[in-house]
């Protein structure tokens, strides 16, 4: 598939926070990149918005939380909505969304292994489940 170069956004969406992880314009690293706290509705499509374009993301991948035996549920029918609401807004700009299971256990073993304050933990742990969610894209995409 042919796809503009640059970077890639990657979120983790929550009901508190959403994570947030951006690649560099090669798309070969994929590093946290900060949350954003949920306000609702197109206050946060809004803010993601803004994020692209500050960031220059060229694409936009979404966090998919399908069931383990791979059912969506409500919450992924909410991240169906939101990735469909960023594509209305974000005209140009390709929105995908990927499976997402697991992310959030695989992020806070990474950070469990690498030590550090727990202070701030769970922002870190969310930006940390969107860099997992983006290594999962770019390995697909590849």
């Amino acid at each position: 598939m042919a796809e503009a170069p640059g970077p890639v956004l990657a979120l983790d969406l929550g009901e508190v926070r959403i994570g947030v992880a951006l690649t560099d314009p090669e798309r070969t690293l994929a590093l946290p990149h900060g949350t954003i706290r949920v306000a609702g509705g197109v206050e946060d499509l809004r803010a993601v918005a803004s994020l692209v374009e500050a960031s220059g993301a060229t694409q936009v991948v979404v966090g998919h939380p399908v069931g383990l035996s791979g059912r969506p549920g409500a919450a992924a029918a909410r991240a169906e909505a939101f990735a469909d609401g960023l594509r209305q807004l974000l005209r140009g700009v390709p929105v995908h969304l990927q499976d997402e299971r697991l992310s959030t256990v695989e992020a806070e073993g990474r950070l469990r292994e690498a030590g550090g304050p727990g202070s701030r933990r769970r922002t870190r742990v969310d930006a940390t489940a969107a860099t997992v969610i983006l290594e999962a894209w770019l390995a697909r995409s590849a």
